[in-house]
């Protein structure tokens, strides 16, 4: 076991999502007092289908050996994917080369079973339910954290874990409501076997300015996930009106998809806008940093808000095992970082608006500072520089 407890001896982290239930783990392993504290009352199946892919799978089995195992039993590795119009016509297949390339294929799982194969990983009693963080203060020897239902926690680093409405970034940076993209979502997971995922394990769907992803996650579950560029963010005041406004903007569309979204129970269908956030220059204050969709939001296009984070977890841990002092450590983690997100940020901004054929390049190139974040990369040289990053060894 590494010997951390020159830096710190108790972490608290805000968030029991993927994100902070992997540093949870990672942490833990370092011999670390942690605790995760959550605002949802209990566990219940909710999220999306996601992809995770080699760079996010090579730290996640960094941190918990075995569970790429355990994930590809509960999740779907993808090989073959499909390309149609909204009127249900074949437009092209494609065979995936990813695990030729980098060692795994592309394998979607659904959010709830992500959070619960990591959460099966620790114990039980460090996962405090029903604790929404209100705020904190902080001095020389430590973080006092507050929640809404009255109690108090102490711990000699906070980790805010908590997404892209992050209290934690907000008490530090005070930014206000994130940058909302012109991409409104809805999505849903249910049980329930569609007539294309018998031959492919992902579909896309492409619409006018509109399209629709359908995944198949495991163990007889499907995702669907529809997006539209609308200009104004207006949500509906229901679930029974978001399941009725989703079904009016598939008007036209192929029965087939139509049928998915009518199989869905109204509360089980997510509508909300799709954010981010441009990068800060830091993520750290005293005793306080970040990770995941509170460090670096971005538009979900290239599928990398987690598997970034699953990076984040792994460089915070060599970072806390290796520093001289916290400070050191969380400058060490930020720098090893920010670079990287800020890119990939701004990728997944620009690929969300050509999902919509808008080009937004320079505008987002600009908001990101994507020339000073890398070189310039053609796509297939920012793909091998996204999947081929390999976590940092712990020595």
């Amino acid at each position: 076991m590494i010997d951390s407890k020159l830096l710190v001896q108790k972490v608290a982290i805000i968030g029991a999502g993927p994100g902070g239930l992997a540093a949870a783990i990672a942490l833990s392993n370092l011999g670390l007092d942690v605790q995760v504290y959550e605002k949802a009352q209990d566990f219940r199946p909710a999220g999306t289908g996601l992809g995770l892919v080699s760079n996010g799978l090579n730290c996640l089995e960094a941190i918990a050996p075995g569970i790429i195992s355990t994930l590809t039993k509960s999740g779907c590795p993808v090989h073959q994917t499909v390309l149609k119009s909204m009127a249900g016509e074949t437009i092209r297949t494609h065979s995936s080369t990813l695990l030729e390339k980098y060692g795994h294929p592309l394998l979607t799982v659904w959010w709830w079973r992500l959070q619960q194969t990591l959460a099966s990983r620790l114990p039980s009693e460090i996962i405090h339910l029903n604790h929404r963080c209100i705020g904190f203060e902080q001095d020389e020897s430590g973080v006092a954290i507050y929640f809404e239902n009255g109690k108090t926690a102490y711990a000699d680093l906070l980790i805010g874990a908590d997404g892209v409405n992050s209290t934690v970034r907000e008490s530090l940076f005070g930014e206000g409501k994130p940058n909302y993209l012109g991409s409104m979502c809805w999505r849903s997971v249910l049980e329930y076997r569609h007539e294309l995922s018998n031959s492919y394990q992902l579909v896309f769907v492409k619409g006018n300015q509109q399209f629709m992803y359908i995944l198949d996650v495991g163990e007889g579950y499907t995702s669907w996930i529809s997006r539209k560029f609308i200009p104004d963010c207006q949500l509906s005041q229901s679930p029974e009106a978001a399941k009725t406004r989703i079904l009016h903007e598939l008007t036209g569309w192929d029965d087939s998809f139509r049928a998915l979204v009518e199989a869905t129970p109204a509360e089980q269908i997510w509508e909300g806008p799709i954010c981010d956030r441009p990068p800060l220059t830091h993520w750290s204050k005293g005793r306080v940093t970040l990770l995941g969709d509170a460090a670096h939001p971005m538009a979900p296009a290239m599928g990398q808000g987690a598997n970034s984070t699953f990076e984040d977890v792994c460089e915070l841990q060599t970072c806390l095992s290796q520093g001289a002092s916290l400070t050191e450590a969380l400058a060490n983690y930020e720098q090893s970082r920010i670079q990287r997100t800020s890119l990939i940020q701004a990728r997944s901004a620009i690929g969300e608006m050509r999902y919509y054929d808008i080009d937004t390049t320079k505008q987002t190139s600009e908001r990101f500072s994507e020339g000073d974040a890398a070189p310039q990369l053609n796509n297939d040289e920012f793909q091998d520089w996204l999947y081929n990053y390999k976590p940092p060894a712990i020595l």
